[in-house]
């Protein structure tokens, strides 16, 4: 699975909700006829009823959820979508979850350990590295061309140019 966006707060009062979208268009999540909700456990399948872009928001309803009130009970949930249902990335392009994981060296061959999350700053995305067993120690290496050297998913490896002190 695969999370493309998470409930944000109500929007009206016949059951939609606002969704914040973690796809490149907002509109890329409107494509998908089924939708899978999680909040701190196991997937629910849910059917989209409606789903579109107004403004620069998307708002959205799934079948069965009729009121602000059932809208309201699905707020921080995550949005996701099976990985075998989304397009192929472009050359360049990578899914946030394909790089989750992924071991991380610098160009002195020093395993900076594996990513842990990604966060969306606006500016550019980071990368939150972490080593298993390091105390929680963090390094943030901004997704950029000047650290990020390569990406090779298929070895499971992002070379960049950035040190464990910076």
């Amino acid at each position: 699975m695969v999370v493309m966006g998470r409930v944000t707060a109500p929007f009206g009062v016949k059951g939609w909700f606002k969704v914040h979208a973690l796809t490149a268009q907002p509109g890329n999540l409107c494509e998908y006829p089924v939708w899978w909700l999680r909040r701190e456990g196991e997937w629910r399948e849910m059917k989209v009823a409606v789903a579109k872009v107004q403004g620069n928001t998307l708002v959205a309803q799934l079948a069965g959820i009729e009121d602000r009130e059932a809208a309201a009970a699905l707020k921080g949930f995550e949005i996701g979508v099976p990985r075998e249902q989304l397009p192929d990335a472009k050359g360049g392009e990578f899914y946030w979850a394909d790089l989750i994981g992924l071991r991380v060296v610098n160009k002195e061959q020093e395993e900076l350990g594996r990513v842990a999350r990604i966060i969306e700053t606006g500016a550019n995305d980071v990368l939150v590295v972490t080593q298993d067993g390091a105390g929680g120690e963090e390094i943030l290496i901004p997704f950029i061309a000047d650290a990020i050297k390569a990406v090779d998913v298929a070895a499971g490896v992002i070379a960049v140019d950035w040190g464990r002190d910076y």
